[in-house]
């Protein structure tokens, strides 16, 4: 019986994971960025949308899979394993970089699987550093150090983004050119490397939302889901109202520190963190309850399958959106081709760009099924 809940309860992990990774998909594959519905677009800047929490998400799912399968034994072959991984991922977010612009000149150097790899290894390295060890020399997690790291990097980023003066603007400006973070990642990489939506009111490339500073607040995200893993481990027959109840205090308190230090998912401030934390942890309660149900755990199986090789439907999704737009069907691109037909059959603009992002997830979720079957999964 304990097994049978124990595995339940993985299942709702890979289904949230699952529907954080069909997120991604939907919102950065729409038939046409010119109709887009506001839910599945960013918040333009200061604010919050449902698509602010698809990221955010996947990280804090990162954190739980990293507090479940936390090592009894530190050795060579983890630090191994964690380099192994995260130059993977950067990597393969590279290699997508190249693909987009083939030039170094124009080379971004952040990225979404950047930023997944610097946060994996950040918090995996927090983690075993601050472990605690039995009489057997065996390593568990320190819940204090790791709540007590989330908080400070979260107070660091506040204190850093409100108080130190960028030039030419002075302290605690929070707009798209005159915020630190910004600063920081036009200081570092110039804005020939950064991302080229990242623009202010003139145009000029000015910050980029995966950037260098702030990599802090999100490792808190990691942070706060390796907490919820813990709570599952310590407690399994009440982990799902512990994470619900952790996550509505995380919530409330993203809410309440957005008054001082507005939601704003493109700087990823503090209270952004703590918000989409509590939200990403009231998620995984909910779809833990919901394997309790083979009827609900059968219909969510295609999530559950996502939530299973999340990276490699990403990775998928990446090449399905370069080839849509690097691909020419007459002197049409593939997606403004498919957009166009589909327009034919749905002739409202907006839902016909929805319905484009979703035949996308479609096909992902068709091409890792076979994989699936054979146990196949990638696991970097």
């Amino acid at each position: 019986m304990a097994d049978e809940q124990t595995k339940q309860r993985l299942t709702g992990l890979d289904i949230f994971r699952g529907l954080a990774v069909a997120g991604m998909i939907i919102v950065n594959t729409p038939g046409s960025w010119d109709y887009v519905w506001w839910p599945l677009d960013h918040a333009e800047w200061h604010g919050f949308t449902p698509t602010d929490l698809v990221f955010p998400a996947f990280l804090f799912a990162v954190g739980v899979a990293l507090g479940l399968s936390f090592p009894k034994r530190i050795d060579g072959a983890v630090w191994l394993r964690i380099a192994r991984r995260t130059l993977a991922l950067i990597a393969i977010g590279w290699a997508f970089q190249f693909l987009v612009h083939p030039d170094i000149a124009n080379f971004r150097v952040f990225g979404v699987l950047e930023r997944i790899g610097l946060c994996y290894a950040l918090t995996a390295t927090l983690a075993i550093l601050t472990a605690r060890r039995d009489t057997a020399n065996r390593s568990h997690l320190n819940a204090a150090a790791i709540l007590g790291i989330a908080s400070a990097g979260l107070a660091l980023y506040w204190a850093l983004m409100m108080l130190v003066p960028v030039p030419g603007f002075g302290a605690g400006q929070l707009s798209p050119e005159g915020n630190l973070a910004g600063y920081v990642d036009r200081a570092l990489v110039t804005t020939a490397h950064m991302w080229r939506g990242g623009t202010d009111a003139a145009g000029n490339v000015v910050y980029d939302p995966e950037g260098l500073l702030s990599t802090i607040p999100a490792l808190a995200n990691v942070l706060f889901g390796m907490l919820a893993a813990m709570l599952w481990k310590a407690a399994p027959e009440r982990s799902v109202a512990r994470i619900a109840l952790a996550g509505l205090a995380l919530t409330l308190i993203g809410l309440a520190f957005s008054h001082v230090f507005p939601l704003n998912k493109k700087l990823w401030t503090s209270s952004f963190a703590l918000f989409t934390s509590g939200l990403s942890a009231l998620l995984l309660a909910l779809a833990m309850v919901a394997t309790r149900s083979p009827a609900v755990r059968k219909a969510l199986f295609p999530l559950h399958m996502l939530g299973m090789n999340a990276i490699l439907g990403y990775i998928l999704s990446l090449l399905l959106g370069i080839a849509g737009f690097k691909l020419f069907v007459g002197k049409d691109t593939l997606q403004g081709w498919c957009f166009a037909h589909l327009q034919q059959v749905i002739p409202d603009p907006y839902l016909a760009s929805f319905a484009y992002a979703v035949i996308i997830l479609l096909i992902i979720i068709t091409a890792l099924l076979p994989l699936h079957r054979r146990g196949i999964h990638l696991r970097l």
